[in-house]
Formats: structure tokens, C-alpha cells, sequence
């Protein structure tokens, strides 16, 4: 009866599932079953109609975000979803996506959807309008969470600048990219937000090329651990690196394809994908990247606010390294130390607090 209930829950059939047990009852006529039992289900439901308004900070500018909801829309906790955001300077978009558990298992989810955004890229100078659909199947397994992911996207690039460079000015127009990505995360950390305990391994492989004129293999690999330490201070080491390829004739990736690093989400104390190969102050990206940090976080010195509203603050001390750079695909085999070499020469770092 309890597994149920969670079942339930976790579905998000109803708001609250309460449940109740007592000994069976005798039915008109007839003897009551000594061993048998009645349950009952308390259920309250949900409205077919939520939605918010919440508000986002990204890497350029401020958004807000209007989301309208049909949680349970056809009584087999399917959920609809309807999303707009609006930024402060040129972030449009809005999409629309249908989530359904197979099998009535809570943690086996397909989805279907479609989107359209529009952003501003200053750091490169150009802007991207992306019309896009995509299908994705999510479900756990021993080893981690695994999801399979398609998705097809028209992609339109424009100069936002007059100085913007020659690099990116050439790949201004349209492309179209239909790719599958493969994303497997194992999570046992305590927090999502301020662990201080366990690990995250995260490991992402895209191949795009399945029609279109966008074709690349991709790989990401993303670690963090966390080990608790005296006074309720936390040490925290994190790893990520990233490779891409094109398959193209020519060897080049495009620009939104390829990996950005530099500032407060990546590499501390540097300009906002600001790191790496860059023509005329556009910054271009690169097809591999590595980064790492040593973090140590603790309480706020004389704890106020603990256990409330001051345990959401830390004293952050941190200790970051990484580079990015475009390396040396023919003869890969015979010129990996090289490759290796050249991603370490040209490291940067930064320290704080």
C-alpha cells in the first residue's frame, strides 16, 4: 500500500495520497475474512491548470520565464508543458514540450517537444536564432541516470556588431543540425546546491550528421567530490575537459559548436568566454578545453543566521586552471604528446577569495 502511495506520488497523479488500513469488513450476507483487509485511498487533485513566473541570470543578461502547466493532462500523469522567456536585451524564446512515464514507472520518462530562441552572443559578436524539435527518452540504471536524446535544430547566424570579426562573419546564414546525444550522470552527492559529501561523474557524447550540414562528434566528461572537513567546511575538487571534431570536409567546426571558457560559471577572474583563440576582440572558441578547481568553502564567521537563512551563504576560497585551444586532428596517434603538451603551455590560473 505504501509503495503504491509513493508510486503515486512521484507520478504526480494527485497532491496528496493518504492512505488507510483496517481489518475486512463483512458484506451484507456473507461472514467477514479473518485475514483479509480493506484499504483505503484519500486522494486530493490537482488543478488542470498551474503555471509561474520565475525570474533567470545567465551568462549576458536577465530573463523572466512564464511557464504554463497541464500536470496530468489525460489521467495517466502525462504533463504538457508551455514555456516564454524574455530577456533584458535580445534573449526571446518559447517552447512546448509533452512528458509521459512508460510503464507507469515515475523514473522511465519519454518526451516530445519544440522551441524557438533567440540570443545575443557579445563576447563573439553575432546573434543565433534556433527553430528546433527533438525527442528524449530518460530512465536509471545501477550504474547512473542515462538520457537518449535527438534533436533537430535550423539554426540562423547574424553579425550583432559592426567590429565583429572576419572569422565569424563568414559563417553568417543558415544551418541545420540533426544530431543524438547520450548523457550519463551518477549523482551521490547530499546536495545538489552546497554539497558536502559524495561525488558527480557526468559524461555527454553527441554525434551530429544525421541529415543536415552540420556534422561533428563531440564528447564532454564532468567530475566533482566533496569531503567534509572540521567546523562544517567543505573541500571540493572539480574536473571537466571536452573534445570536438568535425566530420565536415574541411575540418572545421562552426562557431556555436564549439566550447567557450572564461568567467564566473567556468573560469574564475577572466572575461566571459574570454579564453582561447580570438580575432579583431571576438572571441572564436576552440575543439578542446580542459579545466579544474580546488575549492574550500565554510560557514560565515560567527554562524549568524544558522540553521535558517544563513546557511545558504558560504565563505568561498578558490583555486581555478584551465585552457582552451584548437589542437592537431591528422596524425592524431603520433602527435597526442604534442597536443598534450600545447594544452598545457599556454594554462591559465587564477586564486581568490
Amino acid at each position: 500500500a505504501e509503495t503504491a502511495r509513493l508510486s503515486m506520488e512521484r507520478l504526480g497523479l494527485f497532491r496528496k495520497v493518504g492512505v488507510f488500513i483496517d481489518v475486512a469488513k463483512a458484506s451484507p450476507g456473507t461472514k467477514p475474512n479473518p485475514n483479509g483487509y480493506e484499504i483505503r485511498y484519500s486522494v486530493l487533485e490537482r488543478r488542470r491548470v498551474g503555471g509561474g513566473i520565475s525570474t533567470m541570470i545567465g551568462t549576458n543578461d536577465g530573463s523572466v520565464l512564464f511557464q504554463l502547466r497541464l500536470p496530468n493532462t489525460f489521467g495517466r500523469a502525462e504533463k504538457f508543458n508551455l514555456e516564454y522567456q524574455h530577456g533584458t536585451k535580445s534573449t526571446t524564446g518559447y517552447g512546448a514540450s509533452f512528458i509521459k512515464p512508460i510503464g507507469g514507472n515515475p523514473s522511465v520518462l519519454a518526451s516530445v517537444g519544440a522551441s524557438k530562441h533567440s540570443g545575443d552572443f557579445p563576447w563573439s559578436g553575432y546573434t543565433e536564432k534556433d527553430h528546433g524539435v527533438h525527442a528524449e527518452i530518460r530512465f536509471p540504471s545501477m550504474f547512473g541516470s542515462h538520457n537518449f536524446r535527438w534533436e533537430g535544430v535550423w539554426r540562423e547566424l547574424s553579425c550583432s556588431s559592426r567590429t565583429t570579426a572576419f572569422a565569424v562573419r563568414e559563417q553568417s546564414g543558415h544551418s541545420v543540425k540533426s544530431s543524438l546525444q547520450h548523457t550519463w550522470v551518477r549523482d551521490r552527492r547530499d546536495d545538489r546546491i552546497l554539497p558536502s559529501s559524495g561525488y558527480l561523474v557526468k559524461v555527454i557524447q553527441e554525434l551530429a550528421g544525421f541529415g543536415g550540414d552540420t556534422k561533428f562528434v563531440k564528447h564532454e566528461v564532468e567530475f566533482q567530490t566533496n569531503k567534509s572537513l572540521f567546523l562544517d567546511s567543505v573541500l571540493q575538487l572539480t574536473l571537466a575537459g571536452g573534445i570536438v571534431k568535425s566530420l565536415e570536409p574541411d575540418g572545421r567546426t562552426r562557431i556555436m559548436d564549439n566550447f567557450f571558457l572564461g568567467g564566473p560559471l567556468t573560469l574564475r577572474g577572466f572575461n566571459m568566454k574570454g579564453v582561447g583563440p580570438s580575432e579583431d576582440g571576438s572571441a572564436l572558441g576552440a575543439d578542446t578545453f580542459w579545466q579544474a578547481g580546488l575549492h574550500f568553502y565554510t560557514p560565515l564567521p560567527f554562524r549568524p543566521g544558522k540553521g535558517g537563512f544563513g546557511e545558504l551563504f558560504r565563505t568561498h576560497f578558490f583555486l581555478n586552471a584551465g585552457n582552451l585551444r584548437n589542437i592537431e586532428f591528422s596524425d592524431f596517434h603520433e602527435k597526442w604528446k604534442d597536443n598534450i603538451r600545447l594544452l598545457g603551455e599556454t594554462m591559465r590560473l587564477s586564486y581568490g577569495a
